[in-house]
């Protein structure tokens, strides 16, 4: 069967852990695990305070966000799901978010933008709903366009042989 969709999901991007203190998060993948941080991310239309971390290297490199609120009563509450998303590479943003719209994928809204790293981004959300039954089963999944050295990296590997 040939596979038709537009787009490829390359590998895992992101992975972001929320807690209400992210100096205890920093603690053990910072100072014990040896992360290394790579940024910071503040937003108040997000709610998040953010230590942008970095594990591996090159296209194997995973971000690991470590996040907690701005305000613990308002939403969204980063902190309240300890495993708050996974992030995808996806070589196309645009085209994943038409051709999975068009098979019923409920998106969070915000749209493709701008995300903490730099990235263009888009959130499927964790519930579908009448309109757009797909959603997450519960898990916030983060699209982020993979730039061109990651997509031929990862096109690389594939071509490797085992």
């Amino acid at each position: 069967m040939q596979d038709s969709r537009p787009f490829k999901v390359l590998g895992i991007q992101q992975i972001a852990i929320g807690g209400i203190d992210k100096l205890k998060l920093h603690r053990l993948w910072v100072d014990l695990f040896g992360l290394e941080v790579t940024g910071t991310f503040r937003s108040e239309r997000e709610n998040v305070d953010e230590d942008i971390c970095a594990l591996g290297e090159g296209p194997l490199k995973v971000e690991v966000d470590l996040m907690q609120p701005l305000d613990a009563e308002k939403k969204p509450a980063v902190h309240a799901t300890p495993l708050n998303h996974v992030g995808l590479w996806v070589d196309d943003l645009p085209r994943a978010v038409d051709w999975l719209s068009g098979r019923g994928v409920r998106f969070a809204p915000g749209g493709i933008r701008r995300g903490g790293a730099g990235f263009d981004i888009c959130f499927v959300h964790p519930r579908g709903n009448d309109e757009f039954p797909v959603g997450g089963e519960g898990v916030l999944i983060e699209l982020v366009q993979a730039p061109p050295a990651v997509v031929t990296a990862f096109a690389a590997l594939a071509a490797a042989p085992s």
